[in-house]
């Protein structure tokens, strides 16, 4: 697996050194074409959820849009993989039987990590609905710090000493950015009828583990596997829209028995699902021309625009503390992307990918260290 990544990696740098100043310009444009799309997908997502929830009016079902997601998530990659058998249905038929059927004890590996992401994604909601967007951005950085730490004891990965004191910067400054906030909490910008900021904090802290839990574990069990990502996000969204059902049985069941699944359901909360559904998918893509100081650089703008979209949107004060905090964590997301001195390994890549998407069940850091493969190995397929 790791040398799948990494030739993957020398062969993009190999292009750029004998590709035609033309193709150079091409490559150029790629890679901010795909910092933009980073940037946009990042934070338009949290932005948009934030502002949905904080609407007067009916209020949607959270535990519906979760599994509406994964729902699309999965239609999206069946289609994906429809076209890369160019059409051919019995080929298709019997990939897909063999893959989830057939290796059912493959399948049954994703059960864990898909229950954990169902976990998070309907705690994000809780999260954001509770939480200025803005400080939401900056504490769910902490993902970065719980991946780092379950890679270290569940894979034996080393980080290199600027990767370790990124992690203390960012702890540092999420703790600045919490305390500020404690210091608002009777202040209007986070209170409110409906909101809890404290909810809301120990549900990003929660979501914070389960994503470095599951994207450690997602990543143990895609080593050695020949399944493509395609595929792999197939049999997540089966079981996270299975336990996304149950949740929201239990949850929302009578509310949603009386009410209807698509209550409250507007063309905003529709763009909020797509984003979810979409965008995950989308980064997968996109980060085949996006470097890890890209993405660092991605995760960090995408800061600084939900912060002054939080000011004109949602009224949101910023003041030192926070601007101190928030930069201490935009410094340390970028750090922690450089690269190491010495050879690459696969969890750099994997570990500083920021792009963790609220409804995709794969986020992009896993996606990216397959992407290479998998499309040697379809071909195989």
């Amino acid at each position: 697996m790791a040398g799948g990544n990494n030739n993957g990696q020398g062969t993009g740098v190999g292009e750029e050194k004998t590709a035609s100043p033309r193709q150079s310009e091409v490559n150029r444009k790629l890679k901010y074409i795909s910092l933009a799309i980073l940037v946009v997908q990042n934070a338009s997502l949290i932005l948009s959820i934030r502002y949905v929830r904080t609407l007067p009016g009916d209020r949607f079902f959270t535990t519906s849009a979760v599994v509406m997601a994964e729902v699309l998530k999965v239609l999206t990659c069946l289609l994906i993989i429809l076209f890369q058998r160019k059409g051919n249905l019995k080929e298709f038929i019997v990939l897909q039987y063999n893959s989830i059927v057939i290796q059912y004890k493959d399948t049954l590996k994703l059960a864990v990590p898909a229950l954990i992401y169902t976990l998070q994604n309907n705690l994000q909601y809780v999260a954001i609905s509770n939480l200025p967007a803005a400080t939401f951005q900056v504490t769910y950085q902490l993902k970065i710090l719980t991946t780092a730490l379950f890679s270290v004891l569940m894979l034996r990965k080393s980080l290199s000493r600027i990767q370790w004191l990124s992690l203390l910067l960012l702890f540092a400054g999420v703790a600045i950015v919490q305390l500020e906030q404690e210091g608002k909490q009777k202040e209007t910008t986070v209170t409110g009828p409906s909101q809890n900021y404290a909810k809301g904090l120990v549900a990003v802290i929660v979501s914070c583990l389960s994503s470095g839990f599951a994207g450690v574990y997602f990543e143990k069990i895609l080593k050695g596997s020949s399944a493509s990502v395609w595929m792999r996000n197939i049999q997540l969204g089966i079981f996270g829209t299975l336990l996304g059902l149950l949740g929201m049985w239990w949850n929302d069941g009578l509310a949603i028995a009386e009410k209807g699944f698509l209550f409250g359901y507007t063309p905003m909360v529709w763009g909020v699902i797509f984003n979810q559904a979409f965008g995950g998918l989308l980064v997968a893509v996109v980060v085949k021309y996006a470097d890890n100081i890209l993405k660092g650089f991605a995760t960090s703008f995408s800061i600084i625009v939900s912060t002054v979209v939080s000011v004109y949107l949602f009224g949101f004060h910023v003041d030192l503390l926070f601007t101190l905090g928030a930069g201490l964590v935009i410094g340390a997301v970028y750090m922690y992307s450089l690269p190491k001195a010495a050879a690459p390994s696969p969890s750099t890549a994997t570990l500083s990918s920021s792009s963790h998407s609220l409804a995709d069940g794969v986020g992009d850091s896993e996606t990216e260290a397959f992407l290479p493969k998998s499309s040697e190995k379809e071909k195989g397929c």
